[in-house]
């Protein structure tokens, strides 16, 4: 049975009614909620691969880090029901990974140390709506909240931004990834409670 962390602590207020998403409270702090160990790789054997079903295409840490980066201040959402607010990211945007292969996938399965997966539509990952963070609030991103890297798609739940990625593999059809198999929603928008199946 994996081991659960919960980092359920410190204040829950009441936030912006045009932010908060039904169901959620803010928060100040940074909870962590983790299935199993931290993963801790060395940079020096960090990869990042693109699966595409043509040759796959890979990244060392230097060469991810020599990409365009991006600065984003975004909301995010846990489906544990706590939201923080104007949180501020830096990383590459799925556009310029997804720029680098050719493809007509209409869906991305994201793979990750530990073996945690999660799918995603192209639509909510492209144009802007994504990205593979490593560095959060100006400092490296720790390894408590996914680093060296992890996925960041702050308009669904966060569950969906998932912790310590290693890559993506492009597909055709949808496929549930680690929670979504054990019953969360296949999309998580929090807009729409989206948490589990049949919500």
């Amino acid at each position: 049975m994996p081991v659960i962390s919960r980092g359920f602590r410190g204040r829950r207020g009441e936030g912006p009614s045009d932010r908060i998403p039904p169901g959620q409270h803010r928060v100040d702090d940074f909870p962590v909620l983790s299935a199993g160990p931290t993963p801790h790789t060395p940079l020096e054997q960090w990869t990042f691969t693109i699966e595409s079903g043509a040759e796959p295409v890979t990244w060392t840490w230097d060469e991810f880090r020599a990409l365009p980066r991006e600065e984003v201040t975004v909301d995010i959402h846990c489906v544990t029901k706590w939201s923080k607010l104007d949180t501020v990211w830096e990383g590459v945007s799925l556009d310029t990974l997804l720029g680098h292969v050719e493809h007509d996938a209409s869906y991305l399965v994201a793979f990750c140390d530990g073996g945690y997966t999660t799918n995603l539509p192209l639509e909510h990952v492209t144009d802007g709506k994504a990205w593979v963070a490593y560095g959060y609030d100006g400092e490296p991103l720790e390894p408590e909240h996914g680093g060296p890297a992890r996925l960041l798609v702050p308009h669904l739940y966060f569950w969906k931004s998932a912790k310590w990625i290693r890559g993506f593999r492009l597909q055709d059809e949808d496929e549930p990834g680690f929670w979504e198999s054990n019953g969360y929603h296949l999309l998580g928008d929090p807009w729409q409670e989206q948490r589990y199946w049949g919500d």
